[in-house]
């Protein structure tokens, strides 16, 4: 049932947020772990800046990320777009990787297991397959934590229920359109039954452990300290969180945990990245950061994901005069003949409007396949996306900007069509909306890659973000 976020808000107590700040410098102190994030879109480093991420997780790349003066780095993986056996596979791969990395260079670390805001994923299978292979290699897992919280994107958690902002109002994750999602859908909202219903009864809802708003906002420290000395045998621990003050005052518990012995897997949004990792503040990108220098060439702007909030935010773009709009019919991916064709339809259209310094809006049709089966769907997703992703891949010209909206296609966009390995965060454009500077070895090195949730933002955010390019 839907509620007035106002109402809600109203009810939770206040916290002295300088002082949390400066218990939380204060704990950093000896706290000096490497922390790896495994990003399973590219959208979960909308809140951090001056970050790396990497496209792959050969044994080069994550000792190049270990090797790095930064705390933390990022592992893009994409596992969203994977089906369950690849997931699996490809989290051992990476947990035996990183902990023979730890043991060779002697660094304690942390992996962060970074997932949607809205529940969708490989869940629990991802943490479980990372937790199970870090103590084949020697490591103890006491217990995994959840926090889905996500300001930029309206997401928070209050008395364990987790929540989706839509206008003034908050829904309950489970009543929302993620919930229904094909391939990665659910029931509850309360993120404790949420844990039963995707663990299959393995975990109860009476069973976890829950950080509560009162305490986190009291600044009790200690007692949630002990919460977390308490948990063992990979026992789950939701943290409840509708501000960043919240998650820092649990950053400080977690901390203080872990340098008294714990050791947790986390399964959270992109907030805890940002707390965890000490990332500052940055102002949002504007256009001179943004657009290639001296290119008179037009934008390019790809959009693949099928939420209903990007098609708002499609149907709003479309009152930009300036954008010209070339619709991919996608379903010709069930018929490869007439799929080669389109294609080259397509980049012909796009690449002569580039050329005329035109911005370009290339889309998919707003019918969605369904495939009966979730395999099936997500096979077709993936399939919808690789096409599209060729268009980038094939361009003989280099846009002046580079949007992509949704979350398989900006990776896809990323790794496929870029052939990106190493890319820098410079920060966001919008609230939750990252940007990537792509690295030497890729197609447009030195590139600003603007990448788009596909369920972030407001109805005019694309919009005004493409407004202010042009």
């Amino acid at each position: 049932m839907k509620v007035s976020k106002d109402e809600l808000f109203a009810k939770i107590p206040t916290a002295d947020e300088a002082a949390v700040d400066a218990a939380l410098a204060a704990e950093r102190t000896g706290f000096d772990r490497k922390i790896i994030v495994l990003d399973d879109d590219p959208t979960g480093v909308q809140t951090v800046n001056g970050i790396h991420v990497y496209t792959d997780w050969s044994e080069e790349s994550i000792a190049e990320g270990f090797a790095e003066k930064n705390a933390m780095f990022f592992i893009l993986t994409n596992s969203r777009a994977f089906q369950a056996k690849q997931t699996g596979e490809e989290h051992w791969k990476i947990a035996e990787r990183v902990a023979a990395e730890a043991k060779r260079t002697g660094k304690p670390f942390m992996l962060i297991s970074r997932g949607d805001s809205t529940l969708r994923g490989h869940y629990p299978l991802e943490t479980a397959t990372l937790a199970h292979a870090l103590e084949e290699s020697g490591e103890r897992i006491d217990g995994e934590v959840l926090m889905p919280f996500f300001k930029e994107g309206g997401r928070f958690t209050i008395d364990d229920v987790h929540y989706v902002q839509e206008g003034a109002e908050l829904t309950p994750a489970g009543e929302t359109e993620f919930a229904r999602d094909k391939t990665f859908g659910y029931c509850a909202s309360d993120l404790k039954e949420y844990i039963e219903e995707k663990t299959q009864g393995a975990f109860r809802a009476a069973d976890v452990v829950s950080i509560s708003l009162a305490d986190l906002r009291a600044v009790r420290v200690d007692a949630i300290v002990s919460q977390l000395m308490a948990v063992t045998d990979f026992r789950k621990v939701v943290v409840n969180a509708v501000d960043y003050v919240d998650v820092k005052v649990f950053a400080i518990a977690m901390m203080r945990a872990m340098k008294a012995g714990k050791n947790f897997m986390f399964r959270t949004a992109a907030a805890w990245t940002k707390v965890i990792g000490g990332v500052a503040d940055k102002p949002l990108l504007g256009r001179d950061e943004l657009v290639v220098k001296g290119n008179k060439n037009g934008g390019l702007i790809i959009i693949g994901s099928h939420v209903k909030k990007t098609t708002e935010q499609f149907e709003k773009l479309r009152e930009l005069k300036d954008v010209k709009f070339i619709e991919f019919h996608h379903l010709l991916v069930l018929d490869p003949p007439k799929l080669t064709e389109e294609l080259k339809r397509v980049i012909a259209e796009t690449e002569e409007a580039i050329r005329s310094g035109v911005t370009v809006a290339v889309y998919t049709g707003r019918e969605r396949f369904d495939a009966g089966s979730e395999e099936e769907s997500l096979r077709v997703a993936v399939q919808i996306s690789d096409a599209i992703t060729s268009i980038v891949h094939r361009l003989s010209v280099q846009p002046a900007f580079l949007i992509a909206k949704g979350g398989i296609t900006s990776s896809d966009v990323g790794t496929k069509g870029l052939s990106v390995r190493r890319a820098l965060v410079l920060g966001q454009v919008a609230p939750g909306i990252p940007v990537w500077q792509t690295g030497p070895e890729s197609k447009f090195p030195g590139m600003s890659y603007i990448i788009f949730p596909g369920n972030v933002g407001a109805v005019e955010t694309l919009r005004d973000v493409v407004a202010m390019l042009l």
